[in-house]
This record gives C-alpha cells, sequence and structure tokens, in this order.
C-alpha cells in the first residue's frame, strides 16, 4: 500500500513563512509586503513593513495566487506572458489578478500544490529571495518517510 503525506498550510506555518521573508527582506535592505495564500489561493497570513510599497497589499498575494493558479514560480511566467510568448495576455485574465513577475512561489507537498506565496515591495530579486526565505520554512517541514521521494511525492 502507497503511503502519501502531505504538509497542509495553516496559520502558525503561514505567519513564521512570512516572517521568514520579512526577515530576508530586512537582510536584503528592502521594504515589502509578504502573503501566503492556501491551495485555493486564499489569503491566510500577510504582513507589509512599515514604509513598504502601497502595491505591496494587491500584488503579494496575488503573486501568491498566481504561483498557486499555475502551479508555477511568477519569474518563470514573465517570459511565456510577453508580447509574443505563449501565453501572452494571461496576465489580463482573471480580472488582472495573474502577476507574471518574480516574488511568487507555489509550495509542493507531495504530487500537488497546497500554498503558494509571494513577496512584493523590493527588487525582483529582492522578491525572489524573500520569498524562496519563505518557501524554505515550508520545505523543512516536509515529510523525510524512509524510502525518499519520487518526483516530490513522499512513498
Amino acid at each position: 500500500m502507497v503511503r502519501v503525506t502531505r504538509t497542509e498550510v495553516d496559520l502558525p506555518l503561514a505567519r513564521a513563512m512570512v516572517a521568514a521573508a520579512l526577515s530576508a527582506a530586512t537582510g536584503q535592505g528592502a521594504l515589502v509586503s509578504a502573503a501566503v495564500v492556501d491551495a485555493g489561493g486564499h489569503l491566510v497570513a500577510f504582513e507589509r513593513m512599515d514604509g513598504a510599497e502601497i502595491a505591496g497589499p494587491l500584488l503579494a498575494p496575488d503573486k501568491a495566487f498566481t504561483a498557486v493558479a499555475h502551479r508555477i514560480g511568477t519569474h518563470e511566467l514573465t517570459a511565456l506572458v510577453a508580447p509574443g510568448g505563449p501565453l501572452a495576455g494571461m496576465s489580463s485574465a482573471a480580472g488582472g489578478r495573474y502577476v507574471c513577475f518574480p516574488g511568487g512561489l507555489p509550495l509542493w507537498s507531495g504530487d500537488r500544490v497546497v500554498g503558494g506565496v509571494g513577496v512584493s515591495g523590493g527588487t525582483a530579486e529582492q522578491d525572489l529571495a524573500a520569498a524562496s526565505a519563505a518557501a524554505a520554512v515550508f520545505d523543512a517541514l516536509e515529510p523525510d518517510v524512509p524510502g525518499g521521494t519520487v518526483g516530490g511525492q513522499v512513498w
């Protein structure tokens, strides 16, 4: 019998992830907003640093939503949605909610996306680094079952 174990995004985990994102941003000298969403793209936790851009409360959750909806990092969508790209115009779908520049990452547990993180306010590189710090908190919780993983799925 195959046993699959998944990590879910709950409020304590989401808060820890937001804290990691803000800490990473502080270390880079960036002022950001950070959001964590669940598997349905619904907001679980959010914080905006004092002095962060006013667009962050919209962009950070939407980056997280986009990463969940498309199961891909938003930085990987940038070239795909550019004029002439295979997904050109996608960013205008869903009422403009899809954000296709760096800072959004999906959270994988086994073979499923169970949430996402989005960071906005720094440079593209700073946003991606802060989102990666948040995702690392999630990744550290993924179960380590004897027998290892195959394609991200724990067996």
